[in-house]
């Protein structure tokens, strides 16, 4: 026999609206809520084991929450302070925190392993951790202030954090049309005798269509050329780009964004599949390009090379998810069929 799903918050617990205002407000807990939720079936039912098998829990864990219950005070199901009736005394000799603090007050930046090593020589017996907790306790008592030199210093080197140009792609954006999102990544290449290039790819996420470029660094001032390139070589107009959070895609890179008005959209942390079009695009390029082809030492001709498979993948490889349609095929019959829905 199982308990079924009450809801309300107690039937038999008077005042059910007031507790749900209490929930909306923040007032009491999701824990004290999920407790609350015990006694109600309780209350109607009278049968504890049977509370305690519907929810999961153990009846010494049941019983002890049923005896703090005040049906009046809610708060009697919030979880209450663990620390220790009686705290340990701090144990240091005052003549070491004496020392402790004169040393701290003369040289205000130095941390406790310095202020330690001071202590020790002059012949008291101290450890760094020790050391540690007593300036903390001076500090909370107020005993110890840092000067208001070193504090107006530390609040003017406060890093003052410039909004990004990138954003969270907003929820429902619609994408529709070619140049509506495209998404860039890099791709790290390494070479036999270690050499490292980075590629710049993009790919549109309704054509498929690909663009690359190698460069030697992956900077932000790379990031700005390629979209310069990108621009040349995508035959529609790009509205928007998507990112990882990469550094080469700020500064430079958001700025030319801006400058053209091309919105920006960042992912979130760990979220590669947020990119799947673009990984694809890389994986592809490692399998069908740079798995086959011996690549050029000088980056002039290996971007050559990269033209021409940029060429072969929009215009002559068939693309699955095109129905094997290539890129451009897909793109020159989506032209046609909105260019009839106009008229």
């Amino acid at each position: 026999m199982y308990l079924q799903p009450t809801t309300t918050y107690g039937s038999l617990i008077p005042g059910s609206e007031y507790i749900r205002s209490l929930v909306r407000q923040g007032t009491i807990s999701s824990a004290a809520l999920a407790r609350l939720r015990w006694i109600d079936p309780y209350s109607r039912l009278g049968n504890a084991r049977l509370t305690c098998r519907h929810f999961d829990i153990s009846p010494q864990t049941f019983y002890r929450w049923k005896r703090r219950f005040d049906r009046l005070d809610l708060t009697t199901l919030e979880d209450g302070s663990h620390r220790p009736l009686h705290p340990r005394s701090p144990q240091t000799p005052p003549a070491v925190v004496e020392r402790i603090l004169a040393l701290r007050q003369r040289y205000p930046r130095w941390g406790k392993d310095k202020i330690a090593v001071l202590v020790r020589r002059e012949g008291l017996t101290v450890s760094t951790s020790t050391v540690g907790r007593v300036m903390k306790r001076l500090r909370e008592r107020g005993v110890l202030v840092e000067p208001l030199n070193v504090r107006l210093a530390k609040l003017s080197r406060q890093r003052r954090h410039k909004p990004r140009y990138a954003l969270r792609k907003p929820k429902g954006y619609p994408i529709d049309a070619p140049g509506d999102l495209v998404q860039v990544d890099t791709l790290q290449i390494r070479f036999r005798e270690g050499r490292i290039r980075f590629q710049f790819s993009a790919r549109d996420a309704i054509t498929r269509w690909d663009c690359g470029r190698a460069y030697h660094r992956a900077t932000s001032f790379a990031a700005a050329m390629f979209l310069d390139y990108m621009e040349k070589k995508f035959p529609f107009a790009i509205r928007a780009i998507q990112i990882d959070g990469g550094s080469e895609f700020k500064r430079h890179f958001e700025e030319a964004c801006r400058r053209r008005s091309i919105r920006l959209f960042v992912i979130p942390p760990r979220s590669p599949k947020l990119q799947g079009y673009v990984e694809r695009s890389n994986r592809t390029s490692r399998e069908e390009f740079y798995e086959v082809e011996d690549i050029e030492p000088l980056i002039e001709a290996h971007n050559r090379q990269l033209e021409e498979w940029n060429r072969v993948y929009n215009y002559v490889r068939p693309h699955q998810a095109l129905k094997y349609l290539t890129p451009a095929e897909f793109y020159e019959r989506w032209l046609k069929e909105h260019k009839t829905k106009r008229h």
